[in-house]
């Protein structure tokens, strides 16, 4: 009995373990079956794309456009600022799928008949907004754009906030995106609260037709990246509440523009800008011309003036381009203050009162014209010797270009190592882009004789721009310390070019300018002016001065400061002519400008008490 009990049992254990066996063996079959087609989904399968779109929700990327900073004056006030703009479009297709797709088509059509009946609703309320089409015109775009599935209908023109919060509640658009198709889409638009004021030196930035910035100008341009911030970035997908956040996706969260605090002073823009144009706007034959304001003691640009015909040169001033820093050409009488303080900085001269002697107006050791001021001042004064300072204050070419040779005929660079002293053959940093670098002539440059010498003491053969002149004599003006312009920023001071004693002897000379030289016009200003006049031609493409009917194209520029006792701003004024026969002198319109610029802020800062230092 034992045994077959024992017989028994092992039978039974034995078919356990077939049971088992099976089922180890069926679920490691399966457990093959299954990673086989994981392996297959991983590497080989496809879904059916229609499927694929209908199950997985598409992702949009949206671009979330920073709030541009502002631009102020030192006084706080705004010259450029970022006003909200929107943009309108409409899906044109919401519910209309649904309502086609509904069991009960009856309940269907008079769903998708209501939405058009809105849509005329909707249609009359836009032709109130938008004038310029009629409403059964609205109307028709909207459903001929429901009939081809238009999902970005433009509608009519950017508007500003109030007719924005004004069109949310409007027929059907009042129901939402999901069901009444509107899309506003935010895009500030640049205000210039003072319009053509400074507007070449404020700036802008333009985009091509790809919306990809390409034109920067002015401050606008060089300070593009700060002005502008980050862009933020999110990715939207619809859902049936509408479009919402995806976030599954890369997220980038939008940084608005920084402000930008400038030095010019839009009031003494508004000063400067009607000066120039009083002196220029009935000139038929100026071409253009341009103003700048400095502060001595910082290099603070407080107003830059640049006015330009358009239409070819025949129609209104406006600010077109800098010639401020833009154009350089040969500067004319303003550069005989470069020799003069190198006459005194090397130790040429002790003094403004030493004469030399006038031979006529010629010019001995060098080829150039005739002096006939000088022969007409022998006559007068019934004399052969002329003092520096009287040759400085009638402007003298021979007296100049005289000193220049007999103090430098053997040792050019000498006299030019001072000129690049005076930074006056490089361009600093600055926040406007394109300040063009000034030629100077040397030696090794090009075939030199001593007529090159002579011309460059008299301002020719050089080419510099007005900013750069300026910079000169804002130096003179700051006891001989060059301070480095700039428009955003701090103060720069970049070296000393002169003695504090030279600087003082200048002034003097400067002051004999405006009370009895070339620049009389000023005599009489309100507050004492210290400066140089300077006229110089243009060349034709020919290379010559002169067009084959006896036109000269004419430079004529003032550059001084004031007041001359203890000055408080610089100034410089060029004006720009056609080919003429009238003659254009810097003692003319441009120390007429400068006279009224004087005058003007005298009014409102006598002076120059009242002095903004940022």
């Amino acid at each position: 009995m034992r045994k077959k009990a024992v017989i028994k049992t092992r039978k039974k254990r034995d078919r356990i373990s077939v049971i088992l066996y099976v089922l180890y063996l069926v679920m490691l079959i399966g457990s093959t079956c299954l990673i086989g087609k994981l392996v297959y989904l991983q590497a080989w399968f496809k879904p059916d794309p229609r499927i694929k779109a209908a199950l997985t929700p598409q992702s949009t990327r949206i671009v979330t456009q920073p709030v541009r900073g502002n631009i102020y004056d030192c006084k706080g006030k705004l010259l450029a600022m970022s006003c909200p703009n929107y943009i309108l479009h409409m899906d044109c297709t919401v519910q209309k799928s649904n309502y086609e797709h509904m069991k009960d088509r009856e309940k269907g059509m008079r769903l998708e008949n209501e939405w058009r009946a809105k849509a005329m609703d909707l249609s009359v309320e836009l032709a109130k907004v938008f004038p310029e089409k009629k409403a059964r015109d609205y109307y028709k775009m909207i459903i001929n754009g429901r009939e081809k599935g238009s999902k970005y209908l433009a509608i009519g023109t950017p508007v500003d906030r109030k007719t924005r919060n004004r069109i949310i509640e409007f027929p059907l658009w009042n129901e939402g995106a999901y069901k009444g198709g509107l899309i506003i889409e935010n895009d500030n638009i640049r205000v210039y609260p003072y319009e053509k004021l400074a507007r070449r030196t404020i700036g802008f930035v333009r985009s091509n037709k790809s919306g990809v910035s390409n034109t920067h100008i002015g401050l606008e341009g060089h300070y593009d990246k700060y002005l502008h911030g980050q862009e933020g970035i999110e990715w939207q997908r619809l859902t049936d509440n509408g479009k919402v956040r995806d976030y599954d996706s890369t997220y980038c969260t939008v940084v608005d523009g920084q402000d930008l605090y400038t030095t010019l002073d839009i009031d003494y823009q508004e000063i400067a800008d009607k000066a120039l144009r009083k002196g220029i706007e009935n000139e038929p034959d100026v071409e253009g011309g341009c103003l700048v304001l400095m502060d001595v003691k910082t290099g603070a640009i407080r107003a830059m003036v640049n006015l330009t015909r358009d239409n070819g040169g025949r129609g209104r001033f406006e600010e077109i381009s800098n010639m401020a820093i833009g154009r350089k050409a040969e500067p004319g009488s303003v550069f005989k203050t470069v020799t003069l303080m190198t006459l005194l900085e090397d130790g040429k001269i002790s003094s403004l009162d030493q004469t030399i002697p006038t031979n006529h107006g010629k010019v001995e050791g060098a080829k150039i014209p005739v002096d006939a001021h000088i022969q007409q001042y022998e006559v007068q004064n019934h004399t052969n010797r002329i003092s520096i300072l009287k040759g400085f204050e009638m402007s003298s070419n021979y007296v100049f270009a005289t000193l220049a040779l007999q103090n430098y005929v053997n040792e050019p660079e000498r006299f030019l190592s001072y000129i690049n002293k005076y930074h006056l053959n490089e361009t600093p940093d600055f926040d406007l882009d394109g300040w063009r670098t000034p030629t100077i002539p040397t030696p090794q440059t090009r075939y030199w004789t001593n007529a090159d010498l002579a011309a460059i003491a008299y301002g020719y053969s050089t080419q510099e721009t007005p900013l750069h002149i300026l910079m000169f004599y804002n130096a003179i003006a700051n006891k001989g310390v060059m301070m480095k312009p700039y428009i955003v920023g701090e103060p720069v001071k970049m070296d000393a070019i002169c003695s504090e004693q030279t600087a003082k002897t200048l002034t003097r000379a400067l002051q004999g300018v405006t009370n009895e030289g070339t620049a009389k016009a000023l005599k009489d200003a309100r507050s004492n002016v210290a400066g140089k006049t300077g006229t110089s031609f243009a060349t034709f493409d020919n290379g010559k001065y002169q067009d084959e009917h006896g036109r000269r194209k004419y430079l004529g520029t003032f550059a001084g400061f004031f007041p001359a006792e203890d000055p408080q701003y610089s100034v410089i004024c060029s004006i720009y002519s056609k080919a003429t026969t009238k003659s254009f002198q810097g003692g003319g319109i441009p120390a007429v400008a400068v006279k009224s610029l004087v005058d003007q802020i005298y009014n409102i800062d006598p002076y120059g008490q009242i002095r903004i230092t940022k």
